[in-house]
């Protein structure tokens, strides 16, 4: 028999894996559909309704707009449903090491209303925002180490990334900036914000503290680089740490791609 530790770690790993494969199929779910245009575009379904049923009249029969058409009227056709605007998407991907706060900072982003504890993410996270002519996808994927192996895969399709990081956990802010700095590699254009998060914390190091512990001024110069203190709780929505502020950087941002 197999030790309880081993069974555990192979438990943790096999979680990561489906965590990662369903949020890998939902992107592609999302993509596919996007680029198809499938159940979005209701204009053009209606025009292909209402011609099958034209074509399936009787010669001289016409369509009229509630039940039969008296003798002598003008036949009228129902008028077409509204179509929305079409919005530009943009995804959104939120990374950062475990307990970093991520999942409250995408709750607060898109809703005010929560006052209590925000349970943490153990595999992928995603919530949209339509504001603005823009649809946003933000996406999260958890921070634990079996699911920062799967980070990378996720890169290709964003159009920023947010890398949240606990202002207070000195102890893992290598690694923090060790994941980071792995992840841009591959990336060296894709605009990053950085949240200096958990600034409501006494013991909460600076943002200028972090730059220099994240060693930010090593990225490249190409690279649009925005580096917010944040504080992701409902008491802090008001202040000048509110994740708020993350949210109009967004959409600032994401309206100029």
């Amino acid at each position: 028999m197999a030790p309880p530790g081993a069974l555990r770690d192979l438990t943790l790993a096999l979680g990561a894996a489906v965590a990662a494969l369903g949020s890998l199929l939902f992107i592609a779910w999302k993509i596919y559909f996007r680029g198809t245009g499938t159940g979005t575009d209701w204009g053009s379904w209606w025009e292909r309704e209402l011609r099958e049923l034209r074509d399936r009249a009787p010669a001289g029969d016409a369509l009229p707009k509630h039940g039969a058409a008296g003798p002598g009227t003008t036949p009228s056709y129902p008028p077409h449903p509204p179509v929305p605007p079409q919005l530009d998407w943009r995804q959104v991907l939120v990374l950062g090491l475990d307990g970093a706060g991520k999942s409250s900072v995408l709750h607060y982003i898109c809703s005010q209303t929560a006052r209590e504890h925000i349970a943490p993410t153990h595999g992928f996270n995603c919530a949209q925002l339509c504001v603005e002519g823009l649809e946003m996808d933000l996406l999260e994927v958890g921070g634990s180490q079996n699911l920062r192996a799967y980070w990378p895969h996720y890169l290709s399709h964003a159009h920023v990334l947010v890398f949240v990081v606990d202002s207070v956990d000195r102890s893992r802010l290598l690694t923090a900036r060790q994941e980071l700095h792995a992840l841009l590699a591959t990336e060296p254009q894709l605009p990053l914000i950085v949240l200096a998060n958990k600034q409501d914390k006494s013991d909460a190091l600076s943002t200028e503290e972090l730059r220099k512990e994240l060693a930010l001024h090593m990225l490249s110069g190409q690279r649009e680089l925005f580096l917010l203190p944040t504080s992701a709780t409902w008491a802090s929505l008001s202040t000048a740490t509110s994740v708020l502020h993350v949210k109009s950087l967004l959409i600032t941002l994401l309206s100029q791609h």
